[in-house]
């Protein structure tokens, strides 16, 4: 069976170890009939034809921008980050197979069979977020009156940003999709008419903690997804330097290992390679990795200039609050 993993010591860039690892696992699949790892193959060609062919990411980011110059006039006085990037090769290899794992075990769960591979090749088409943009915003606190509270303001303007974003980028060819969710409880800052496009995490939250708004949008021009984010700046920390980052890769690892002790080796060989895939990616030790344009000292302490990691930034824009020291 070919892994990743396998591809990581030699040095190469990210894009010739996407070529080599997709063309490999193509010819294997073919070899073995394995339509799964067809399925796989294809999935890496998208992430090569992103980084091979940039011209349509000028364009989206051009008509994205838009928006953050509309943020720059309508909210002068917030402090906000506009960044995009594409998705690190190691961590769309680790959702690629986790959502493999999610499924098989979700379905032998409920009805103490496993699916085909057709099944398990629809249930792979739900990659939306290739491409992600997010919007961090900050309120600082000389805007804030004595009889206000910091955080449900900055929330009240993070519904309103929300609120606007569909129509606004609907208006330069992107079309925003539904967010498959079950009608239930609606947050009470969207609007009616936007938020059947949301996934709201600010008004519920992940078990982690974990808070933000997603929405993915498809680019008509590009004809790709995108995904978009939008969180304060306090929930940007919690999800990247806070609990929630670190609960969520503990608790990925335990979750990943309780359905292998409910699905043990041999039952599923879909699974079992999966898993296989997972479980070496998740233990693997950046420090000794060789690629071009990485460097990491240990798991911690990573200079990721190529993306393999964490991702290759596309649009890094910052707006700084204007008139901070004037009294409200």
């Amino acid at each position: 069976m070919i892994t990743l993993n396998d591809y990581l010591y030699s040095g190469d860039t990210v894009l010739k170890i996407l070529l080599r690892y997709s063309a490999d696992l193509k010819n294997e699949a073919k070899e073995t009939h394995n339509p799964i790892d067809l399925a796989h193959s294809n999935f890496l060609i998208q992430i090569t034809e992103l980084l091979e062919h940039t011209d349509f990411l000028t364009s989206q980011s051009h008509r994205i921008k838009e928006f953050y110059l509309y943020m720059t006039q309508k909210y002068p006085f917030l402090a906000f980050t506009f960044k995009g990037r594409i998705k690190s090769l190691i961590r769309a290899e680790e959702k690629f197979n986790a959502y493999i794992l999610e499924y098989i075990y979700n379905y032998y769960k409920e009805h103490g069979t496993f699916p085909g591979d057709a099944q398990i090749k629809n249930n792979l088409n739900c990659f939306r977020d290739l491409i992600a943009y997010r919007i961090v915003i900050s309120l600082p606190q000389c805007h804030v009156k004595d009889d206000e509270d910091l955080e449900t303001q900055e929330i009240r303007y993070l519904y309103e940003i929300a609120n606007v974003l569909p129509c606004f980028l609907e208006e330069r060819g992107f079309t925003p999709e539904l967010s498959g969710l079950p009608d239930g409880e609606k947050a009470p800052g969207l609007d009616e008419n936007v938020s059947p496009y949301y996934r709201d995490y600010v008004h519920t939250p992940r078990p982690s903690g974990y808070r933000s708004m997603h929405i993915t949008f498809y680019d008509n021009s590009a004809r790709c997804y995108t995904e978009v984010q939008l969180r304060t700046k306090d929930m940007d920390d919690y999800a990247e330097i806070g609990d929630a980052n670190h609960f969520g890769y503990e608790k990925s690892q335990e979750e990943n290992r309780s359905k292998r002790d409910i699905i043990p080796p041999g039952k599923c060989k879909t699974f079992d390679e999966a898993y296989e895939r997972l479980i070496k990616l998740q233990e693997l030790d950046l420090a000794d990795i060789k690629v071009n344009m990485f460097k990491a000292y240990n798991n911690h302490l990573i200079n990721d200039g190529c993306g393999l990691f964490r991702g290759r930034q596309i649009l890094p824009f910052e707006h700084l609050s204007r008139f901070q020291n004037d009294e409200v």
